[in-house]
């Protein structure tokens, strides 16, 4: 058995540059409270709802930023924590399927996203964006929101945009993947182990 049986967490990481507080639940339908978003960027909301609507979770995401200096810190900060919460919500990863790949369009758009909940933070991130903005986001930051989830969840990641041309929706194809993705690899399964040989993730 997993030893975060219930896999609803609430952590809150505070510097002098952000402060975020996250409540998730990898099981939504036991939660008892809905997602909300609140990042002060509009699109970053938009992009973390979607994760929370094909994850499956319910997800409580709360940020004050410096974004009168930037974005950068807001959005690493909100893919650390959120990667902080994950990690924390699967405990030791006990009885979970561990792997998953999915493959999600959206109009012309096609990513692909393949996980391992291995431990051993890597990602590899094949997306590349035409405009420095989408809505509000700056659109070089979407690396580095993926870059502070894989390292504090400790996941290996790949990302890939096989197609597209609108900006929007290889974002949107690229965070549906990711969620989808993910859903797939933190579902329980049959066997209640921990998924790896060492017997430790």
């Amino acid at each position: 058995m997993n030893s975060n049986s219930e896999r609803h967490v609430t952590v809150e990481r505070n510097t002098k540059e952000t402060q975020i507080k996250v409540r998730l639940a990898l099981d939504a339908p036991a939660a008892g409270f809905e997602t909300r978003i609140e990042t002060g960027i509009g699109f970053l909301d938009h992009m973390l709802e979607a994760f929370a609507k094909h994850s499956g979770v319910a997800l409580e995401l709360h940020c004050r930023g410096d974004l009168h200096i930037d974005q950068h810190h807001t959005v690493e900060d909100v893919g650390i924590t959120l990667g902080q919460a994950v990690a924390k919500a699967l405990g030791d990863c006990s009885g979970i399927e561990r792997f998953a790949l999915m493959e999600c369009p959206l109009d012309e758009a096609l990513a692909k996203v393949v996980i391992d909940i291995s431990g051993r933070p890597y990602l590899h991130f094949g997306a590349q964006f035409r405009r420095p903005f989408i809505g509000q986001l700056d659109s070089s930051l979407i690396r580095e929101f993926f870059g502070g989830f894989v390292l504090h969840a400790r996941w290996t990641v790949h990302i890939d945009v096989m197609r597209g041309e609108n900006d929007h929706h290889i974002a949107e194809a690229v965070f549906k993947a990711f969620a989808r993705a993910s859903r797939a690899a933190w579902k329980r399964g049959a066997d209640t182990g921990i998924p790896s040989t060492k017997g430790v993730l």
